[in-house]
């Protein structure tokens, strides 16, 4: 018996050897070539780049994967719990390989064989580190194996913390989110702290298969997988049963991202994410994480959106209806138009076919069955449609416009002109504007664009017409012709002839005889009724007078266009440029002449929270405290502008410009109630609109013109088709604001000056400003204004001071004469 045991005491030993060896053999032989796992601590997972709006609201997303890195002290403890509750219980006290679920499972299993049941796994949460991060998703023996010998080297060389933070971060549950966060947000439009017990019960029951759980196609097992989870929660001692009671009675409610916590601003996030891509490159914007604050106001930029898209519509609609945009001749009209694709851009605006029409309105059907009315009132716009942007008669009736079987577009209409309610089920006829136009607001003293609208809908065009649109300013440029004037000599009470001129463009070319737009000449005339009334003769003259070289000059410093050619027709706007850069050049013109660059982007910070980039790099000496801030003024910070023109020379343009709002070719804005500048641009043939002004504290620029350059129409001027949209702008986003005067700098001069003759006011005076004079450059009641002649060089009685920075091209003097 002794001998017996011995014997098999021996035979357990040497089994015991042999098991041990085997062990090893299977560690060495599955152990080579493995991944280094020190690898991990250099991970740096793909994450998503959030750009947020001015007030911190998210504006859109750029990555490969939706995830959203949270470090694992930032991590709730409920959500933590949840996940371990689900995932791997032991996590905290295993080696990385948890012996005693494996044997639970293979009991499990066992039991279960035959069943049909799915298998019970025991990976641990390391192990899955492991694989998702450094193995593939193969299905064998050599795998587990694999993701056993990794599992136990991660835990030797990392701590507990880092490989939750790892797997929480990385782990993926359904709905493109990476990781907790990401997912938090998809699900419940929540951060991880604001979490429920059963909303973290649920995201941890997701990570084994998302698509089996998925909240709206499979909520019952969803609902299941949950409670199980919570149960587990409970039975771990991490909530009470009480808790887990009513987690597992509350449903399972998905909230999409909320509009609260969204802005929209497509055409302006389109050039962010040019920006970014062209100062980070592609992997930092898509995978790096970043956090870009921009500029962006979005009450401002619902403002734009909504004036824009009604500028266009009213432009399209003076300029006729081009018909239906498809006819159904099908008797199963519903099945019919469920086959027309609704253009792009039409957002809530709904297609309809016509069904019958009688004297009084159009009876319309929707692709649900629904049924509508368009009365003749909502239709009374649409004269037909002619070539060159013309109209025909207008209708007397529906049938003139709609007939049975045209596909149209509709929108509810809820009142008629003079405010009486309408029917339910009344709608109005609609058409997409085939016309195309631009609006930009930006901070006139920073740069920092509040405002952008490329276009009436990116989602039928992404082109940029605010920034990719080079075209002709027109008269809008005339203010910077002006202005170079003004530092060489002028006064905005200087006479200039308006009268006809023949110019000789040189060898080989024609005569250039340009021309007001109303063709008529009005005599001498100060530069301010010049600019007030846009004239074209006045401007060419006093481009004469200053030297096209000027004109270049002022184009390149104010960043219009950096290559004008020096001939006199750019002058009046020949040139090309695009809206943002012209309303930054007037925005300069409000702020006293300092120099400044439109930025969309105010700064940017990797996933780290470290500010890697940022627009305003003044250094601030002031602004790290020791001790917290008790009150007091805030640092000031240096002002680096350069100056591109003296202030008194742009607060006498600004006032100029407030003359064409007063007395001008602006006066529509005076609705506004507000003090305001700006000037109407146009083109040859009417083929770009603009009007460029601004506020004290406001620049805003609007451009409409077809992509396809042709005329606007007839009588279509920048007047018509553009600056209705700047005043209903303007009139919105400044509704809140005080009628903050224009700021006039030190050393102006105001003087009241009649403003047909340019001489001081007297009682005979029927049109009065307050003028802006450089001290001693007024005229002396009963004096005419100061005048330069290029023709006689000028006559003189006292020179008037020297412009700082500026040389005067002729001689300034006291007297009667002017441009001839």
């Amino acid at each position: 018996m002794l001998r017996f045991l011995g014997y098999l005491f021996a035979l357990g030993f040497l089994g015991a050897i042999a098991g041990v060896a085997g062990l090893f053999y299977i560690f060495w032989e599955y152990g080579k070539g493995l991944p280094e796992h020190r690898d991990l601590a250099n991970h740096d997972p793909a994450t998503v780049t959030r750009v947020h709006a001015g007030d911190g609201r998210l504006l859109a997303e750029f990555a490969t994967e939706k995830r959203v890195f949270v470090p694992i002290g930032s991590i709730p403890q409920r959500v933590v719990d949840a996940f371990l509750s689900a995932e791997d219980k032991n996590f905290y006290t295993h080696p990385g390989v948890d012996l005693k679920s494996i044997a639970g499972a293979v009991v499990t299993n066992v039991r279960n064989y035959g069943t049909g049941r799915r298998l019970v796994g025991a990976s641990t949460i390391t192990q899955q580190v492991a694989k998702n991060f450094l193995l593939t998703n193969e299905r064998s023996l050599a795998r587990k194996i694999k993701e056993a010998i990794l599992a136990l080297r991660i835990e030797q060389a990392f701590s507990k913390d880092r490989i939750l933070e790892l797997y929480l971060n990385e782990i993926y549950l359904g709905s493109r989110s990476y990781g907790v966060a990401a997912a938090a947000l998809n699900y419940f439009d929540k951060t991880l702290i604001e979490l429920t017990i059963a909303e973290a019960a649920y995201l941890a029951a997701l990570p084994k298969a998302p698509n089996n759980y998925h909240p709206t196609r499979k909520t019952a097992a969803a609902i299941a997988r949950r409670n199980w989870v919570i149960g587990q929660m409970a039975e771990n001692g991490v909530i009470t049963a009480q808790q887990a009671q009513a987690a597992q009675a509350a449903p399972l409610t998905i909230r999409p991202r909320g509009s609260s916590d969204v802005a929209s601003a497509d055409f302006f996030v389109e050039e962010v994410r040019r920006d970014l891509l062209e100062e980070f490159g592609e992997d930092r914007v898509y995978s790096g994480g970043l956090s870009v604050r921009t500029t962006i106001d979005p009450r401002l930029q619902r403002i734009a959106e909504r004036s824009l898209r009604n500028g266009l519509i009213a432009y399209d609609r003076r300029h006729g209806w081009r018909g239906p945009a498809a006819r159904i001749a099908d008797a199963d009209w519903q099945q019919a138009l469920m086959g027309v694709d609704k253009p792009a851009g039409a957002g809530d605006w709904r297609l309809a076919v016509v069904l019958a029409v009688d004297p009084e309105r159009a009876q319309i059907g929707f692709e649900t069955g629904e049924m509508g009315t368009v009365p003749f009132a909502e239709m009374a716009w649409a004269r037909p449609w002619l070539e060159g942007q013309k109209v025909g008669a207008k209708p007397d009736r529906p049938s003139d416009v709609v007939k049975p079987g045209d596909v149209v577009l509709v929108s509810a209409a809820t009142e008629d002109v003079e405010g009486n309610a309408y029917p339910l089920g009344t709608y109005a006829l609609e058409q997409l504007p085939d016309v195309e136009g631009a609006i930009v607001a930006l901070d006139p003293h920073t740069g920092r664009v509040y405002a952008m609208a490329g276009g009436y809908d990116m989602q039928r065009s992404q082109f940029n017409r605010a920034t990719q649109a080079v075209r002709q300013p027109g008269s809008a440029f005339k203010p910077f012709v002006y202005l170079k004037a003004l530092e060489n000599g002028f006064s905005p009470a200087s006479i200039v002839v308006d009268a006809p001129i023949v110019i000789d463009q040189g060898q080989g070319l024609a005569k250039w005889k340009p021309a007001n737009y109303t063709d008529v000449f009005y005599g001498p005339s100060p530069l301010r009724l010049g600019i007030e009334k846009s004239r074209n003769l006045m401007t060419v003259r006093l481009v004469q007078a200053i030297g096209m070289d000027e004109v270049v000059d002022v184009s390149r410093e104010f960043g219009i266009d950096d290559d004008l050619d020096p001939l006199l027709s750019m002058s009046l706007g020949a040139g090309e440029t695009d809206l943002l850069s012209l309303t930054t050049a007037y925005a300069m013109i409000v702020n006293g002449g300092k120099k400044i660059r439109p930025s969309l982007i105010d700064r940017v910070q990797n996933k780290q929270g470290v500010t890697v980039w940022r627009h305003d790099r003044r250094a601030c000496e002031g602004c790290v405290l020791e001790e917290a801030w008790t009150g007091g003024l805030p640092p000031q910070l240096p002002d680096r502008r350069p100056q591109v023109t003296d202030p008194i020379t742009a607060f006498q343009m600004t006032s100029m410009l407030e003359g064409v709002v007063e007395a001008g070719t602006g006066r529509r804005a005076l609705r506004v109630g507000k003090p305001l500048a700006g000037k109407t641009g146009t083109t040859n043939e009417s083929r770009d609109a603009w009007f460029v002004g601004f506020s004290p504290d406001l620049a805003v620029g609007v451009f409409i013109g077809f992509d396809d350059p042709k005329p606007l129409g007839r009588r279509e001027t920048g007047a018509s088709a553009a600056l209705p949209i700047w005043v209903d702008f303007m009139e919105a986003a400044l509704a809140d604001r005080p009628a903050t005067p224009f700021r006039i700098p030190d050393g102006v001069s105001l003087v009241r000056i009649d403003r047909k003759s340019g001489m001081r006011a007297s009682s005979a005076s029927d049109s009065v400003v307050l003028e802006a004079f450089r001290p001693g450059t007024a005229p002396e009641p009963g004096e005419a204004p100061q005048r330069v002649s290029p023709i006689t060089g000028g006559t003189s009685d006292a020179a008037a001071p020297p412009v700082p920075g500026a040389q005067a091209k002729e001689p300034v003097a006291k007297g009667l004469g002017g441009l001839y």
